[in-house]
């Protein structure tokens, strides 16, 4: 799953930390507005379309407010919101960490290189996830209705 890293960059410490820092302002500024705005309040955000169009909780349903709720300091909430995108926002802030130490170090950058097996592996995930969240056995993994 993981590359090859790659050879250390060259320049500055400021100069290497622009692309990490520019990641993070990227995410920053979106996150920023869901902390601000409430997805549980009803106008603010669109409802999803699948679950508009079929009734059932896409798997990133709950996504958002998981989001309002993790910039709270809320992991109880956060987690019965989307468990999904709780677990993905920890490998990513992981990952993110990594990269600042990398380019802070002076160290190689860290690759994540997915191929067809981890492809095959997480849309089998996703799929999973979106089954058990509309059954009654997985009814803990579906967002709590507004």
């Amino acid at each position: 799953m993981n590359a090859p890293a790659a050879p250390a960059p060259k320049g500055s410490p400021l100069r290497r930390l622009g692309r990490p820092l520019a990641a993070l302002v990227t995410v920053g500024i979106p996150t920023v507005y869901v902390a601000a705005v409430d997805p549980g309040a009803p106008g603010h955000y669109p409802t999803c379309p699948v679950l508009l169009a079929t009734g059932w909780w896409c798997p990133g349903c709950g996504g958002l407010r998981c989001v309002h709720a993790l910039t709270r300091g809320d992991l109880n909430t956060a987690a019965h919101d989307n468990v999904l995108v709780l677990v993905l926002a920890a490998v990513l802030a992981v990952f993110w960490l990594r990269w600042m130490w990398a380019a802070l170090s002076g160290g190689p950058t860290p690759r994540v290189s997915f191929g067809l097996r981890q492809t095959v592996l997480l849309v089998l995930l996703l799929v999973a996830f979106t089954v058990l969240r509309n059954l009654p056995p997985g009814v803990a993994l579906a967002p709590p209705i507004i």
